[in-house]
């Protein structure tokens, strides 16, 4: 009899080692409201934190505004973060964490400061390089005259995105910018997943003429490419989507995406990265999520976050 309640309490104890803990940082409106955080147990139902209160006011760059939050938990234990601070500006905003509520001084980096006509820096995103062992920054930039036309649309004239990067080990000092990934078409909103020797960069095909508007694929065999330029097929349906997140649960990546002109969010999943599933149906977001980003926590850290008032 001690030796079943034993085994059942060491089960019970793995199992909630296995627990899953996940934490979603999104917008809402234009971003002036700052960082707001859902969390999941599942990835399928989101609930607000904070009771939907923003967790940080932005104050980095000259429109003051926080779209598109992406976290990263670096080998340092710290959750970095970048955002879009304006529409227009050449810099993108920084701040880190060790727990998601108590947040550092933010600060803006001029990623495009050396480019005097770059129209905008949108939807920045990392990876930890485990090989180069620093943290690579991308993002989209329109350079006018920089890259090869496509055809545009009354309200995206002028616009026509490439991915640009820097890498950092410190988020103090910074290589110089560089062109990331150029294809034959506008590009917006990349994330990246290093999934065993692959690495898989998410993106958004930004053509507004035809309107492409969706999700693509394109795969390196290291996070800081090359990365090929023949990309996938849409990976999503007939709506258009931006904002890719990805999140690995049990056997599925998901892919998260905002389906902006419908307001709300969608989801896809696969277990072998070529055949996916729409979950869309199944989710549950926060009224009001925009673009953002999900990742993986420690207990301690999602215990903190649901306690809150």
């Amino acid at each position: 009899m001690r030796y079943l309640f034993l085994l059942l309490v060491f089960s019970a104890t793995l199992l909630k080692g296995r627990e899953n803990h996940f934490i979603f940082s999104y917008f809402t409106d234009n971003g002036q409201d700052g960082l707001h955080l859902a969390y999941s147990k599942d990835g399928l139902i989101w609930k607000e934190l904070n009771g939907g209160k923003s967790f940080l006011k932005p104050t980095a760059g000259e429109d003051k505004l926080m779209r598109d939050p992406f976290i990263l938990q670096g080998p340092d234990g710290l959750f970095h973060m970048v955002w879009t601070c304006s529409w227009k500006e050449r810099q993108i905003g920084y701040a880190s964490s060790r727990d998601l509520i108590n947040w550092s001084e933010q600060k803006s980096i001029p990623v495009m400061a050396h480019e005097p006509t770059a129209k905008n820096c949108w939807a920045p995103e990392m990876v930890y390089d485990k090989k180069n062992q620093n943290y690579l920054i991308f993002w989209a930039t329109t350079i006018p005259g920089r890259h090869a036309d496509v055809a545009s649309s009354e309200r995206e004239k002028g616009l026509n995105h490439r991915m640009y990067c820097t890498t950092t080990t410190d988020f103090v000092h910074f290589s110089p910018t560089t062109l990331f990934f150029n294809p034959n078409f506008s590009v917006i909103d990349a994330t990246i997943l290093q999934k065993g020797k692959m690495a898989y960069m998410f993106l958004k095909n930004e053509n507004p003429n035809p309107p492409e508007k969706n999700i693509r694929i394109t795969t390196a065999k290291a996070v800081s490419g090359p990365y090929n330029l023949e990309v996938s097929a849409p990976i999503t349906g007939k709506y258009w989507a931006e904002g890719p997140s990805t999140l690995e649960i049990g056997k599925f990546v998901y892919i998260y995406f905002d389906k902006y002109t419908e307001h709300k969010y969608g989801a896809i999943r696969s277990a072998n990265m070529k055949d996916w599933e729409d979950l869309s149906d199944k989710l549950v977001f926060p009224k009001g999520v925009r673009h953002g980003s999900a990742f993986k926590v420690s207990k301690e850290v999602y215990d903190n976050l649901i306690q809150l008032p």
